[in-house]
């Protein structure tokens, strides 16, 4: 049974991953590699507040794990230099656990609230004001007898991270002066992730041993990390301790990590696909028994990369490969394989035509 914490490819943190993200964390937006667009304007916002001597707006970031959400918040405080109170959604459960934190701010703090979505509802509520009016009222008492006494906070800037934006109700969003979405970084950009993190481990990196691993980091600098250390030993065991792109290669290899950064689950979703059901289309409880695992597991762990990838593809009918899937495990895709599509013949349409990609000269008889 696969976890997701115990995979490689993982853009999760783990406890190794936070000790070290500590030590290797950007302290500044100029240090802060890729997410350009996000950098100029939150650079723009905070440069903004220090001139007019205030605190700035709420900021939403929002993107998949691992990409940099934690370190910009971190970043706006050290920017503004004021100190970062840091929790998260599911560590608040009643509004009370939020009032303990909002009234223990000092002026000009950055809250950073991890998993922002995950909050519950009172305390969501509670947040409006607090973000909007820098008050909250507290209850003291219950039933009629109950009474709200306002309580003025210190301004302060929140800054939320989210992985499912869309799971914010409107009212929340709304209340964020500035809102990021943090994009896959390109290779070139988790490249030089690797050149700053092999400095500062002291690991000796060659440019095509960079090259290599971020080729196989999924587009995230946390995994890129993770990679770039298990390398390391790897080279510090079994080579003379440069990172080469050969190097590299060998180690990822035992670490059962492709050059595409699919791992052993990835590959054993998409054989099970291909050589089992002819590439689909198959319903994801089948599919899961297939390959020994929780639905939950392949449909959470293991599709995201492998649909972003364009190496699988969900329909209404069940999950099916496309001929990059087929390509990847080194098969000849069939001929009716397209992009997207099935290896199987096409499916009937809704009124017993042939779908996308039947051929001109008729669908199938009606009847």
């Amino acid at each position: 049974m696969t976890h997701d914490g115990d995979r490689l490819v993982t853009a999760e943190a783990d406890g190794e991953d936070q000790a070290v993200e500590a030590a290797l964390r950007p302290r500044s937006l100029d240090e802060f590699i890729g997410q350009e667009r996000v950098r100029e304007q939150l650079s723009l916002v905070l440069r903004a507040a220090r001139a007019r001597g205030g605190t700035p707006d709420h900021v939403l970031l929002s993107g998949p794990p691992g990409l940099g959400k934690t370190t910009l918040s971190m970043i706006i405080a050290a920017e503004m230099g004021v100190p970062i109170r840091i929790t998260s959604g599911p560590a608040i459960q009643h509004a009370g656990d939020l009032a303990a934190i909002l009234s223990s701010l000092a002026e000009g703090e950055v809250l950073f609230l991890d998993e922002i979505h995950r909050m519950s509802r009172p305390a969501e509520e509670m947040l409006y004001m607090a973000m909007e009016d820098f008050r909250v009222d507290i209850i003291v008492g219950k039933g009629p007898g109950a009474t709200a006494i306002p309580l003025e906070l210190p301004p302060f800037t929140l800054v939320g991270a989210t992985t499912r934006a869309g799971l914010l109700p409107p009212p929340l969003r709304d209340r964020f002066g500035f809102t990021g979405h943090m994009d896959f970084y390109a290779p070139a950009e988790l490249e030089r992730v690797l050149h700053r993190s092999a400095r500062l481990l002291d690991v000796p990196i060659h440019e095509d041993g960079a090259a290599e691993i971020a080729g196989r980091s999924r587009g995230t600098p946390r995994i890129a990390n993770r990679l770039l250390r298990r390398v390391r030993d790897y080279a510090q065991v079994r080579a003379d301790g440069e990172v080469t792109r050969e190097v590299a290669a060998l180690a990822l290899d035992v670490y059962e990590v492709d050059a595409s950064g699919l791992d052993r689950l990835d590959r054993s979703v998409l054989h099970a696909l291909v050589t089992l059901f002819g590439g689909g289309p198959v319903g994801l409880s089948t599919l899961a028994v297939a390959v020994g695992e929780e639905t939950e597991t392949v449909e959470e762990v293991a599709e995201p990369f492998l649909v972003r990838s364009g190496l699988l593809a969900r329909t209404p009918r069940g999950r099916v490969a496309t001929a990059a899937a087929w390509t990847h495990l080194g098969l000849v895709p069939p001929q009716n394989t397209a992009s997207g599509q099935s290896g199987r013949t096409a499916q009937p349409g809704l009124f017993g035509d042939e779908g996308p990609g039947a051929g001109s000269g008729g669908g199938a008889a009606n009847g």
